[in-house]
């Protein structure tokens, strides 16, 4: 129970220092989110991602201050190939970060920015990828360039110089080449470049005034320019008579109110042809009254597209009361136009991008039906089966898009599936592996095991073991007269058990099998093996910073005379960087025969480093016996302990 108590102490401590190490004010952990915090580090650390993001966000409106653990969140979701997730978390982080600053305090570290820029590009935001990579690349508050920030700036700007001097020179030879405009002025927007990206979007334009999503397009330049009455007047344009993508677009710029007379007017000197817009500036002047104005625009519509007067509420005296035009003038309740086939893809894609999940798999889905090689929106509909938590549909799809000719979309399905095949899967396979070499017993060992797990939906889930314990020396004898003493088991244990789901970083699990030797021993070669216990492993860490880990066993096993051991493992130490750490260790081994060997307390201190999953461990500890009944050494020993550790689930 004391054990318990210095645990829980431990964990609040830990939160505390690293809550003062990331806000300039500490904020105090309410119980509710430390649980929700243990409960989501627990998932975390046994690779269930989908549970860790969901106790992640549950946690953040109680403790909105703890930066470290959205980072952790943000993290989370990228292990869980939500890059999209990903780059918002970190945009909140930088947006917190610039907000929570304090007059002549140092600027944040760059990693989070850098995290930001690269899942910006990634996820096909260019331009706001280079923005964050240019103002990285500059010194900065003190700071000198940031190289990978350079790199990745040039990456990115060089393509875009070259194109737009190809483009410059090819216009130079024709001025008319309305693919050279609309490609430059791509190009400019890319680059931040927006006078020169208006400027070749506009003349593009008036070479081709049919295609409104050009007014889109300078629509959106003009209003990062700040010429607001000329963005809103080609927005308003483009949000009618254009295509339905455009227009829907356009109307998100534009916002929620409705234009002034004036605004219609300036638009149509933009776009004179388009009659759909001229249709609705009468229908406005008509509400309004103005019965000449409405007739004048009128006589300026083809005679084809020339309202009926009932369509209007005006006759050809205009005696007519009008409230047919009011009921038409909001664009709201006007009838949707019929969208073609080849439109459910684009919006399909809108929906996704906007979170509406069921609109997006409706639209995705006729998408893929009216193409089967439609890849894009195959992808699509995985990662929003994915977002709705159906991820055996998502795997369907996934599947279908990794067969696309185009490599990326092949990599990012083949990706996903990687990523979520594993949770899915009845049976699943572990391996871990832990050679260790020890002074205090000059000697090498080496432990591993694999299992095949049945996955169930009750609390017990059936496997099959196969273990291996071994050492180099095998035996030594301690002091002339006693007998040798042997360092291992030296054998192969073929086992069956049955292991509880983990809960509140505790697994509880038994087996039985028979250990084979592989060398000369005492004993028969294959004898029965029993054992079992629970365990329980917690870890309380960012990305960098302080933390905290332990990892308790409570054992039994039959090979050692049916005795009782128990295991406590405990580090408290800092991150360096993201793979390496430096430590303190508190360890602890208790038996219930009371021998030498498993009654001891050591302290030291240790570091490892994680290299593409394998993680190596220096220890150098002091420790001490609890008993000394029949010890053949003193009652203190010194340790230095060297091992690998390499794991993986399938």
């Amino acid at each position: 129970m004391g054990r318990v108590r210095l645990q829980s102490f431990l964990v609040l401590v830990t939160l505390a220092v690293c809550t003062s190490a990331q806000t300039p004010t500490p904020q105090p952990v309410s119980p509710n989110a430390l649980a929700l915090l243990n409960r989501a580090y627990e998932a975390l650390q046994a690779h269930d991602y989908e549970p860790a993001i969901a106790l992640f966000q549950q946690s953040l409106p109680l403790i909105p201050d703890r930066l470290d653990v959205r980072k952790d969140l943000a993290y989370t979701f990228l292990k869980a190939g939500d890059t999209v997730a990903a780059r918002d978390e970190f945009a909140e982080i930088l947006k917190r970060q610039q907000e929570a600053l304090l007059p002549g305090q140092p600027e944040p570290d760059d990693q989070v920015a850098l995290e930001y820029a690269f899942l910006c590009y990634e996820t096909k935001l260019p331009v706001i990828a280079r923005r964050v990579f240019d103002q990285l690349r500059q010194p900065h508050h003190g700071k000198p360039s940031n190289p990978t920030a350079a790199d990745a700036f040039e990456n990115i700007d060089r393509p875009l110089r070259e194109g737009i001097a190809r483009w410059q020179a090819a216009l130079a030879q024709s001025a008319d080449n309305f693919s050279g405009h609309e490609e430059l002025a791509k190009l400019a927007e890319q680059r931040d470049d927006l006078p020169l990206a208006s400027e070749h979007f506009e003349r593009a334009w008036k070479l081709r005034t049919g295609r409104r999503d050009l007014l889109l397009d300078l629509g959106r330049i003009w209003k990062q320019q700040g010429k607001v009455e000329e963005a809103n007047a080609a927005l308003l344009a483009a949000s009618r008579g254009a295509e339905p993508r455009t227009g829907e677009q356009a109307r998100e710029l534009l916002g929620p109110r409705y234009p002034f007379v004036y605004e219609f007017e300036k638009s149509l000197d933009l776009d004179s042809t388009n009659d759909a817009l001229r249709r609705e500036l009468v229908y406005l002047h008509q509400a309004m009254g103005n019965q000449e104005a409405a007739e004048k625009e009128l006589k300026k519509l083809p005679p084809v597209a020339t309202p009926a007067p009932s369509e209007v509420g005006v006759g050809a005296t205009g005696t007519e009361s009008g409230t047919a035009g009011v009921a038409l003038l909001s664009r709201d309740e006007l009838p949707a136009p019929t969208r073609p086939l080849g439109e459910a893809r684009q919006m399909g894609q809108v929906s996704f991008e906007k979170g509406y999940l069921n609109d997006a798999l409706r639209f995705l889905h006729a998408a893929v039906e009216e193409d089967v090689e439609d890849f894009d929106s195959a992808i699509r509909l995985g990662q929003t089966y994915n977002l709705l938590g159906a991820n055996r549909e998502a795997i369907r799809w996934f599947d279908r898009a990794r067969t696309s000719p185009d490599s990326q979309t092949a990599y990012e399905a083949t990706q996903a599936i990687r990523n979520l095949a594993p949770a899915l899967r009845r049976l699943q396979t572990t391996f871990w592996m832990f050679p260790l070499i020890s002074t205090r017993w000059a000697n090498t060992f080496a432990y591993a095991q694999g299992k095949v797990e049945l996955k169930t939906k009750g609390p017990l889930r059936p496997y099959a073991s196969l273990r291996f314990v071994g050492d180099v020396r095998g035996k030594f004898q301690p002091i002339a007269g006693l007998a040798s003493q042997y360092l291992s088991e030296r054998s192969v244990i073929l086992a069956a058990g049955v292991a509880t789901r983990t809960w509140k970083g505790a697994t509880g699990w038994f087996e039985a099998g028979e250990a084979i030797r592989y060398m000369n021993g005492p004993g028969a070669l294959a004898i029965p093996d029993y054992r079992g216990g629970i365990s329980y492993g917690k870890l309380i860490s960012g990305r960098r910073g302080l933390f905290a880990d332990t990892a308790d066993d409570g054992l039994f096993v039959s090979r050692f005379g049916n005795d009782m051991l128990l295991y406590s493992q405990n580090r408290t130490g800092w991150t360096v960087a993201d793979s390496v750490q430096f430590y303190w260790n508190f360890n602890g081994t208790l038996d219930q025969k009371h021998q030498y060997w498993a009654n001891s307390v050591e302290t030291g201190p240790g570091a490892r480093i994680t290299l593409d999953g394998v993680r190596f461990s220096v220890n150098l500890l002091r420790g001490a016996y609890l008993t000394n009944m029949d010890n053949p050494y003193g009652p203190n020993f010194t340790d230095l302990r060297i091992g690998v550790w390499y794991a993986f689930t399938k």
